[in-house]
């Protein structure tokens, strides 16, 4: 039996069964449901064939063409699938609900297994993101001067049972020239709002959720306009460190291993930094004197942060002052204060 479910109860009984996403890879690649499996019913290839056919041709055609791709596959579909299947339940989607989901629910009941599929598709899917990211949550962004430590707060704020989101963890880049250093290629856009989406429907919407301040793009990773709405005009709580412990803190983040990427990185900003200031930074990171390039970076770096805090919009803007970097301490610091200003 082949039934059509809402994206809200396709979610919620498909997490427990195998979910198929039978776009092609590189729609799945660019996008998808986060606990869905990818078997395309056409390949990247394939699909450009059948969609050419369809509109050179007329649809006929182009459905002619599917049978002939997709019937040399349908034994592979099956196996594929069978070890996978719980309870005889298969879930199934594709761009919108159309003939790509359809063929492949048809196949499956076929074989005698009980077929669910996404009403609207992926498409309703990423209405329902969007629809979460819009939503106002209580914000509470923690802003500080590069080398503050601001992640590692967040982490530690979680560690207490905190509410956080960790949005240069999902865009996997640290936000600044040097972001993109050690870490794994950036999701798309489009992926990122998934990744945002599923975090915030984790959380209790009558609590604070903290998170870190972000400009409107965390490398190739574009802020959804709702959501980076709602951040400007949160509360930032901004922490404020010695220059010595943040060039520590540097230091230690980057290292030795990664100096022909910092180097690339510091000449991405050489004309933010001066030919003089590039050089020295350059001449220093050869030296392996880490220390003296990362406090040349961070004299651009933190004029930039100081004019973005004086074009904030948000009216509460509170400042705390630390002498070492105890991130426990910071932590703590951050909650009362917010248990203070807002309540727990």
């Amino acid at each position: 039996m082949v039934h059509q479910l809402s994206i809200e109860d396709f979610l919620s009984q498909s997490k427990e069964h195998i979910t198929l996403d039978v776009r092609s890879e590189g729609e799945f690649n660019y996008g998808h449901i986060l606990h869905a499996t990818n078997l395309p019913l056409f390949n990247n290839e394939e699909r450009k064939l059948v969609g050419t056919a369809y509109k050179q041709k007329n649809r006929n055609e182009a459905i002619l063409l599917g049978l002939d791709i997709v019937g040399k596959k349908m034994a592979n579909f099956i196996r594929f699938v069978k070890p996978l299947i719980k309870d005889n339940k298969a879930f199934v989607h594709c761009w919108r609900g159309g003939m790509r989901s359809g063929s492949m629910a048809w196949l499956l009941n076929l074989f005698g297994y009980e077929v669910f599929v996404l009403k609207g598709g992926y498409k309703s899917y990423r209405h329902h993101v969007l629809d979460i990211i819009a939503k106002k949550f209580n914000y509470i962004v923690i802003g500080g001067r590069t080398g503050s430590g601001k992640t590692a707060v967040l982490s530690e704020l979680k560690k207490m049972g905190e509410q956080v989101i960790d949005l240069e963890a999902l865009a996997n880049h640290k936000g600044s020239a040097f972001g993109a250093l050690g870490q794994e290629a950036q999701p798309s856009t489009e992926h990122f709002e998934n990744l945002l989406s599923e975090e915030l429907k984790k959380f209790d919407k009558n609590k604070r959720v903290w998170l870190e301040d972000e400009s409107k793009t965390i490398g190739r990773v574009f802020l959804d306009l709702n959501f980076w709405n709602h951040l400007r005009l949160s509360p930032l709580f901004v922490i404020d460190l010695p220059l010595d412990v943040r060039v520590k803190r540097l230091v230690n983040d980057y290292g030795e291993n990664m100096i022909e990427g910092l180097e690339k990185s510091i000449t991405n900003i050489k004309k933010r930094l001066g030919n003089e200031q590039w050089k020295a930074a350059l001449d220093a990171l050869q030296q392996k004197e880490f220390a003296v390039a990362a406090q040349t970076t961070l004299h651009y770096y933190d004029k930039a942060y100081d004019k973005g805090i004086s074009m904030k919009e948000t009216k509460e803007i509170f400042r705390f002052a630390f002498e070492i970097d105890d991130l426990n301490a910071i932590a703590k610091t951050l909650i009362n204060e917010a248990d203070r200003k807002y309540g727990n």
